[in-house]
């Protein structure tokens, strides 16, 4: 590689958004445990400025983890249940399907918890079991909302070729509904990014542990902390979803 194509790199690599946010987060995670200079002289009332129950890193680590099944489980479920609602099979059902989609986000996350925590019991699965379906809507309606812009003139030109219902599912409107899909993708991963910290209350553990611990013991550092990670994770997700979504509306 020339020199001139290295520079035009090394420049695009320091333009990079993503990167630098995904670096101060990573640089966060290293300086959060050693930071009690910093916290003490913010709050010197406090004895225990910096939370150390559990790394930072671990808490991030199983953060995500939760984040990922749950927005898993409502991007299968969505997607499938808003295929199933758009052909002629399942259209009749739209306008109940997705009342009853909505009526998932009407309920709090907590009271969700509150429910489910007598049944199953505490820790993961019940905030699972809130996160997914509270993820769900935007799923449904981003799905829904892509595979209805496809213009009707693309189904028959598809149909006419011989293609089948499936064909052109996947070969044809899949590819156009992409980047709407991605954005409803999108709003559902970042929305459960946040709901996550409630999780804590339960008994999982995530980057809410810091904020529920610091608002029990009115401990505003612990909270800080918490909500500044919870803030960047989400922040480079959000990134990354962004550059996802155009790479999809680029191949379109």
């Amino acid at each position: 590689m020339s020199s001139a194509g290295r520079l035009h790199r090394l420049a695009g690599l320091t333009g990079d958004r993503l990167l630098w946010a995904a670096l101060t987060l990573a640089v966060l995670l290293l300086w959060l445990p050693h930071s009690q200079p910093f916290f003490s002289s913010l709050f010197p009332e406090l004895d225990r400025p910096v939370y150390s129950q559990e790394p930072f890193a671990q808490l991030l680590w199983q953060h995500c983890k939760l984040v990922g099944v749950s927005s898993a489980v409502s991007v299968l479920l969505g997607s499938a249940i808003a295929i199933w609602i758009t052909r002629p099979i399942g259209r009749q059902f739209q306008p109940v399907v997705e009342t009853v989609v909505s009526m998932g986000q009407t309920f709090p996350p907590v009271a969700v918890l509150a429910v489910a925590v007598p049944v199953v019991g505490f820790g993961e699965l019940p905030a699972l079991i809130a996160l997914a379906l509270y993820g769900l809507l935007p799923v449904v309606q981003g799905t829904v909302s892509g595979l209805q812009s496809v213009p009707e003139s693309v189904r028959q030109s598809a149909t006419g070729m011989g293609m089948s219902p499936w064909q052109c599912l996947r070969q044809v409107e899949t590819p156009l509904a992409l980047p709407v899909w991605i954005s409803g993708v999108r709003t559902s991963v970042i929305i459960n990014i946040g709901t996550a910290a409630i999780a804590s209350t339960v008994g999982a553990k995530t980057l809410g542990s810091p904020i529920i611990v610091g608002l029990s013991g009115f401990n505003t550092a612990y909270v800080l902390q918490g909500a500044v990670l919870v803030g960047m994770l989400a922040v480079v997700t959000d990134m990354a979803f962004e550059r996802l979504s155009r790479l999809a509306s680029w191949k379109r």
